[in-house]
């Protein structure tokens, strides 16, 4: 949809621009107008200004009277911590639409718990959790929501919960809440709900896999495997617990493992795509010479994304003859563009340089091939002539592409990380304005420029703007959280950073967000705990730039 500013009458978009110049000009004579007051909260969001925004769709929800306004002036506010105009904003919310729904009854619940008010946050979500099957979803996310500001008390209302018995008789809402119990750090906690579990669905195969996981994130590899071992059979009749087991054994360090289990039942092009990928994780050629021969029994079929895939295995073997071969002969159009691309990765292996630089300009004047081909040939060229330390040639291919494709949002996002890596902040920054001037909301872009000034620079502020515009649009993005945490840490909030952090490493075991949460520990005092989250960034990435940034910065 058009962004909202592209359809204000100018104007109205005059009036605003002006107002918005003059310092103090929205705290002397706030805009009466809905319309206006809309605006200046959208103009407010864009710029990552959290509670001037809430403050302003407030102000338009109250002159329209219109609730849709008041729910999102409140869940701004929530964002931005700014409590008491979130309750002001909800108490509008709930007199313009009197009938409880669970959505608003969770925000109360959150509003309560940060409060402090545990009467009150009792009442809510008992009553979240009475209110229909999915319930129970909006009391986790309520606990959620308040995790930042009142740990001790989630994790009161949490075992509350448990105690009382009050959760449904489902296995979903009981991993649900063992899976916060664990991000939580309360092992008594988890090691009751498990036991809960286990006692009222006995034999179901999740539990099992819901144990071992929790043994892993625990460090005990060993306790965990036996029980992976156990639901072998059971996954070969589910395909859903299949992917989930090979899932854990990937994640328990065994990709070789999470191969076999997935080659055990009906075969797509989408598990054997994931059983190559994982027998490469494990460097296994013996395994990829295997499924080779499985996928050569049907390579007869016309299947352009069969004998793709053969082509990236035939790459993965260093058969590149044979890739080549494969990619030579894939049908159709759509995907002849993926296979000359693969075909050129494939000469600049077997140091036919000149060769591949020669096919990718080929296929980037080729006018035959859709534009995401002949775009994506100026981004490979780009990342071979870095691993041919060829700086010049890399930002020639990036010149040369965005000069054919102008203001390309996948060339300039890809440009700027290389002047990151350059240490040429102000040009990384420039190419990240770039795109948010094509695409404001680009959520990629928010985070990365906003992460690049914490980590980078000294606007911590700035940084905290852009990362909160992202924030909003996508609160659950462990990237995101990540970076949220780091600006804070840089603001010198450092135990609110460590919450943050440890919530980021719960959704996404990463290296930069171990990094982080390594660091923060460290000043904390935690050194102990720090070195278990630098030596887990180490085994993920040993060559992490955050990790080594990290340990520089600690003296570890």
């Amino acid at each position: 949809p058009m962004p909202i500013l592209h359809r204000i009458a100018p104007r109205l978009l005059l009036c605003v621009a002006l107002s918005a110049g003059v310092p103090g000009v929205h705290a002397a004579t706030p805009p009466q107008d809905p319309l206006e007051a809309s605006i200046a909260g959208e103009f407010a969001l864009q710029a990552g200004q959290l509670p001037e925004a809430a403050r302003q769709y407030l102000q338009a929800a109250r002159a329209a009277s219109d609730p849709v306004l008041a729910e999102r002036a409140t869940r701004i506010a929530l964002l931005a911590n700014e409590d008491a105009l979130a309750r002001e904003s909800y108490g509008l919310w709930k007199s313009l639409a009197p009938q409880q729904t669970a959505p608003r009854q969770a925000v109360a619940a959150t509003l309560a718990l940060r409060a402090g008010d545990r009467r009150a946050a009792r009442r809510e979500l008992q009553a979240l959790i009475r209110d229909g099957d999915d319930g129970w979803k909006y009391v986790l996310g309520a606990l959620i929501g308040a995790v930042g500001q009142q740990p001790k008390l989630v994790v009161a209302m949490l075992d509350g919960l448990v105690e009382d018995d009050a959760l449904p008789n489902r296995l979903e809402p009981w991993l649900g809440f063992g899976g916060l119990a664990q991000r939580l750090e309360q092992p008594a906690l988890v090691e009751r709900i498990v036991q809960q579990v286990v006692t009222r669905f006995p034999g179901e195969p999740r539990v099992a896999l819901l144990r071992a996981q929790l043994l892993r994130e625990g460090g005990k590899l060993a306790e965990a495997r036996p029980l992976l071992a156990g639901l072998e059979d059971a996954a070969r009749l589910s395909p859903q617990l299949r992917w989930s087991l090979a899932g854990e054994y990937d994640a328990l360090g065994d990709a070789a493992k999470a191969a076999e289990v997935l080659s055990r039942g009906p075969q797509d092009d989408v598990s054997y795509a994931q059983r190559s990928a994982l027998l490469g994780k494990a460097k296994d050629k013996v395994g990829l010479a295997s499924l080779y021969e499985e996928l050569k029994r049907e390579a007869t079929r016309p299947n352009p994304m069969r004998r793709l895939l053969l082509g990236q295995v035939a790459e993965q073997l260093e058969r590149f003859d044979e890739a080549l071969a494969w990619y030579a002969n894939v049908p159709g159009e759509e995907a002849q563009g993926i296979a000359r691309l693969r075909s050129a990765n494939v000469m600049f292996q077997l140091q036919r340089k000149a060769q591949a630089f020669e096919a990718l300009r080929a296929i980037q004047s080729d006018a035959t091939l859709d534009e995401t081909s002949q775009r994506d040939a100026y981004l490979l060229e780009a990342e071979l002539r870095l691993k041919d330390k060829d700086a010049a040639g890399e930002l020639d291919a990036y010149a040369r592409g965005l000069a054919a494709f102008a203001d390309d949002e996948a060339l300039l996002y890809s440009r700027a990380l290389l002047w990151e890596r350059r240490d040429d902040i102000a040009k990384a920054e420039a190419d990240f304005r770039r795109i948010l001037v094509i695409s404001p909301d680009d959520v990629n872009a928010l985070n990365a420029l906003g992460y690049t000034l914490a980590d980078r620079t000294t606007r911590y502020q700035e940084a905290l703007e852009l990362i909160d515009r992202a924030r909003v649009a996508e609160p659950g993005n462990a990237a995101i959280i990540d970076s949220y945490g780091w600006v804070l840490f840089r603001l010198g909030k450092v135990r609110e950073a460590l919450g943050h952090l440890r919530h980021a490493f719960a959704l996404q075991q990463d290296a930069d967000i171990a990094s982080h949460l390594g660091q923060v520990l460290w000043v904390l005092g935690e050194k102990d705990e720090a070195r278990k989250y630098f030596d887990e960034a180490r085994r993920i990435d040993p060559e992490n730039r955050s990790l080594k940034r990290a340990l520089q910065d600690v003296g570890a």
